[in-house]
């Protein structure tokens, strides 16, 4: 049996509620079983994506769902979701018990304790180099993955370096900006242990299909350097991660698509919006925009007018871990925050013009490139814009609304607040933003 499917069947640890807390579950496997031999490791670090992918709790859907939802590319069709419809209205009605908040928060800290966990104990026990190399390389990604998932929805993050024991005190927290950079640590340890000792053909056989470790890494290197500001080491990992190699998030009878399985399928929780793709006058798609139709399904004789398609179309269809567009747009808004407007548009235009034909999951705007662009805030408009539709319920929207410095009239709310068990239970939480 593929290992990623066994992990998500037999399940093992069970989420906590606060990032004080020891993940323990009776029922299942002792720690020291756990984490016994180079096997068992493994099959921990494949289960980290079952945790990102898998349900409702998973922060595939928590992320997709509360950035869509805060910024207007969705909405809620069915408000007995009462959950996804707090973050429809928004501001103080969004309440710290809220499920989406509670499972971005918890999944995240799981996340992010297995792989400390991992990281921690695979120098004491895997001997072999290039599998051990291979379990960092895996555990290091989905722990940037979830730091960065926390950091794009919480003012502050946990500064987690370890894992907590029986006496481990709460853990003190730390600015989004620093969550960032903190992600890109992890994954530069990463990248720098794959380039010294190459993975072993002995962990390939873990790595579940379709993701592509290498470029996965230096894709959200780019991601989060971008996001802390750290313009030079975005540029830089963002040219390193493959345009026309995919890296995919797959699904099976087993494992659904989330988003399809329990959102476009039913639209019984939230659909697309329309084809503003919830952007304001000056930002929305043009009609010839050839992203429309590969990301929305119009429904003329449907009381929902608009569905959602794009990556979301059955309950086994792929998600890209990142999109060639991402890394190129990432190196659009590097070069025009550093005032290199010609640069910038160069890369920009790459993504306005495209086919989809010339893009390795058929996403193409197919439009005139933009000219007449004089200063590094035009061109930011035009990346934004360009960011909104290329990267529709990719789970970025709200931290590029604050990036951009879009107002706040724009979004539900700007950040979320605490989980109500975090602050029960950790005396560092910070006091919950106002919006």
């Amino acid at each position: 049996m593929n290992q990623y499917i066994k992990y998500c069947l037999i399940g093992t640890l069970a989420i906590a509620t606060s990032c004080s807390k020891n993940f323990s579950d009776p029922s299942g496997p002792s720690s020291d079983q756990a984490y016994s031999t180079p096997a068992a490791i493994a099959d921990v670090v494949v289960g980290l994506q079952a945790y990102y992918v898998k349900d409702r709790t998973g922060l595939l859907y928590n992320s997709v769902t509360a950035g869509s939802i805060l910024t207007g590319e969705t909405f809620v069709t069915n408000t007995g979701n009462v959950d996804e419809a707090q973050l429809q209205t928004g501001g103080v009605a969004v309440l710290n018990t809220n499920s989406v908040i509670n499972q971005l928060w918890n999944t995240s800290n799981k996340i992010i304790y297995e792989s400390n966990r991992v990281l921690a104990t695979t120098p004491k026990v895997i001997t072999d180099a290039g599998f051990a190399s291979g379990v960092i390389a895996y555990a290091s990604l989905y722990k940037a993955w979830a730091i960065g998932t926390q950091a794009a929805f919480f003012e502050q993050v946990p500064d987690t370096s370890g894992f907590p024991g029986p006496n481990t005190p709460p853990v003190t927290f730390i600015s989004g900006q620093a969550g960032y950079r903190k992600a890109v640590g992890v994954l530069d340890n990463a990248i720098n242990t794959i380039t010294a000792t190459p993975i072993g053909s002995n962990f390939t056989p873990y790595v579940p299909a379709g993701v592509n470790i290498l470029n996965s890494l230096y894709a959200l290197k780019a991601r989060y350097a971008l996001c802390a500001g750290d313009y030079d080491v975005a540029l830089a990992a963002a040219d390193k991660a493959s345009l026309t190699v995919k890296s995919t998030l797959n699904f099976n009878d087993q494992v659904n698509n989330p988003i399809f399985f329990l959102v476009a399928a039913t639209s019984n929780i939230y659909q697309a919006t329309d084809s503003t793709m919830g952007l304001p006058v000056g930002f929305r798609p043009e009609n010839a925009d050839q992203r429309l139709p590969f990301y929305l399904l119009r429904n003329p004789t449907s009381s929902l007018k608009w569905g959602i398609k794009g990556f979301w179309t059955s309950t086994t269809a792929q998600i890209p871990v990142y999109l060639p567009g991402e890394m190129t747009l990432i190196k659009a808004e590097c070069y025009a925050r550093k005032g290199d407007v010609l640069n910038g548009l160069i890369e920009l235009n790459k993504v306005v013009t495209k086919q989809p034909s010339g893009d390795i999951y058929g996403v193409g705007a197919g439009l005139p490139a933009i000219a007449g662009v004089a200063s590094p805030a035009a061109l930011l408009d035009s990346i934004y814009k360009h960011r909104r539709i290329e990267l529709y319920l990719a789970g970025q929207e709200l931290e590029d609304s604050r990036r951009f410095g879009r107002p706040a009239s724009e979004r539900k709310r700007t950040y979320f607040p605490y989980p109500l068990v975090e602050r029960n239970d950790n005396a560092n939480t910070p006091a919950d933003p106002a919006q």
